[in-house]
C-alpha cells in the first residue's frame, strides 16, 4: 500500500508536509504505521500549482529517502497546493510513467489501495474511455486509470457525482470478484483539494483530515504527519472530502 499527504492553504515550502514532520511522508515511506508493508520505496511524486492552470510535475523511480534531489526541491518549492505520495506496488511494474500523482490539464491525482481483480476488468474499462483519454494513458496502473475513468464520468463538471458513476461503473463490471476495491484518493482541479475513501469491504486504506497546524492549513494523509501538532480525525469509509483555504466539508458516499 502507497502512502499519501496532500496540502490546501497559505504557502508554504513543500518540507512541511513531505520532510521536516515527525512523520512527514518521507519517513513514512520507510516507517508506514498503518499500512500492511512498513516500506513503500517503489517511486513517489509531487504535483504542485503556482500561478499557471497546470501543475507542476516530479516523479521518479528512486525510493524517496534515495533522492538527492528531494530534500532541496521541497525546500524552495512553495504552494499553496499540491499532492505528494511514496509508491509500493500493487500492480504494475516500477517506472516513472506508473508512479504518482497522475496529471491531465488542470487536474491532478493520487491513490492507495486497488481496484479488484484488475487484471479481468482493464480492457473493459480502458475500452469505455472516449479516445482522448485512452490515448493520454502512460502507465499500466489501476491508479491511472482509475483517474481517466473519473475524467470521463464528468469530473471537470461535478467531481462527487463523477466519483460515484465511477465507482458505479467499475462495480457493474465486475460482477461476483474475490478481491475487495479499496481506494483512499486525492486529487485537485488547482482551486479545490478533493479526497474520499471506499471500500467494498469496509476495509478502506487509512486517510486522515489534519487541521489546526501551525501552517494554518489543512491536510489529507495516509497518517498523521505529528500527532502531537493540530488536530487528525480518520476519515469515515464511503466519504467525500471538499478542501479550500477556507471550508472542509464532507458528505456520505451513496453506498451501504
Amino acid at each position: 500500500m502507497c502512502r499519501i499527504a496532500a496540502y490546501c492553504g497559505p504557502s508554504i515550502p513543500l518540507e512541511n508536509i513531505v520532510i521536516r514532520p515527525q512523520h512527514s511522508l518521507l519517513e513514512q515511506s520507510q516507517h508506514a504505521a498503518e499500512a500492511k508493508l512498513a516500506v513503500n520505496g517503489d517511486g513517489f511524486g509531487m504535483a504542485w500549482y503556482a500561478d499557471q492552470d497546470r501543475p507542476g510535475l516530479y516523479r521518479d523511480v528512486l525510493p524517496a529517502w534515495s533522492d538527492g534531489n528531494l530534500v532541496d526541491l521541497c525546500r524552495m518549492i512553495k504552494s499553496s497546493l499540491f499532492l505528494a505520495h511514496v509508491r509500493a506496488s500493487t500492480f504494475g511494474e516500477v517506472s516513472r510513467a506508473n508512479c504518482h500523482p497522475f496529471t491531465f490539464g488542470k487536474w491532478s491525482f493520487m491513490h492507495n489501495g486497488q481496484i479488484g481483480e484488475f487484471g479481468r476488468l482493464r480492457r473493459q474499462l480502458e475500452s469505455s474511455l472516449p479516445d482522448e483519454l485512452y490515448a493520454a494513458r502512460r502507465g499500466s496502473t489501476d491508479s491511472e486509470l482509475l483517474f481517466l475513468l473519473l475524467l470521463a464520468n464528468g469530473l471537470d463538471d461535478a467531481p462527487q457525482d463523477a466519483v460515484v458513476a465511477t465507482l458505479r461503473q467499475i462495480d457493474a463490471l465486475g460482477g461476483h470478484r474475490t478481491q475487495p476495491d479499496r481506494m483512499a484518493v486525492a486529487f485537485s482541479d488547482g482551486q479545490n483539494l478533493y479526497a474520499f475513501r471506499y471500500s467494498s469491504d469496509q476495509r478502506s486504506p487509512s486517510l486522515y483530515f489534519g487541521e489546526g497546524l501551525d501552517h494554518g492549513g489543512k491536510v489529507i494523509a495516509s497518517e498523521p504527519l505529528d500527532k502531537g501538532t493540530g488536530k487528525w480525525t480518520p476519515i469515515e469509509d464511503r466519504s467525500f472530502f471538499t478542501l479550500t483555504d477556507d471550508t472542509a466539508s464532507h458528505t456520505a458516499l451513496p453506498f451501504s
